[in-house]
C-alpha cells in the first residue's frame, strides 16, 4: 500500500513513510525493489518522432562544433591582442 502511493500518486517517500510510521529509508527500498521488478518499458517513437529526434541530435552536434569554435577563436585572438 505505501509503495502504490509512492509510485501511483507521485508522493515523496519521507511523507509517505511518516504519515504510516516506518522508517524513510525502508519504505526508500521497499520502492526501489519494486521499480526493479515491475520495469516498465518507453513506448515505441512514431517514425515521424524518430526523424524529429534524429534532426535534434543532428543540430545538437552542429551547435557544440561551432561552440568549440567560437571558444578556440576567442583563444585565439585574445592570446594575439595582449
Amino acid at each position: 500500500m505505501a509503495v502504490k502511493e509512492v509510485i501511483d500518486y507521485s508522493r515523496p517517500i519521507a511523507d509517505v513513510a511518516r504519515e504510516l510510521g516506518i522508517v524513510e529509508q525502508t519504505l526508500g527500498n521497499w520502492v526501489k525493489k519494486y521499480r526493479e521488478t515491475h520495469v516498465v518499458g518507453e513506448p515505441e517513437l512514431s517514425i515521424s518522432d524518430r526523424a524529429r529526434l534524429n534532426e535534434l541530435e543532428r543540430e545538437v552536434r552542429e551547435l557544440k562544433l561551432e561552440n568549440e569554435f567560437l571558444g578556440k577563436s576567442a583563444a585565439f585572438f585574445a592570446k594575439r591582442f595582449r
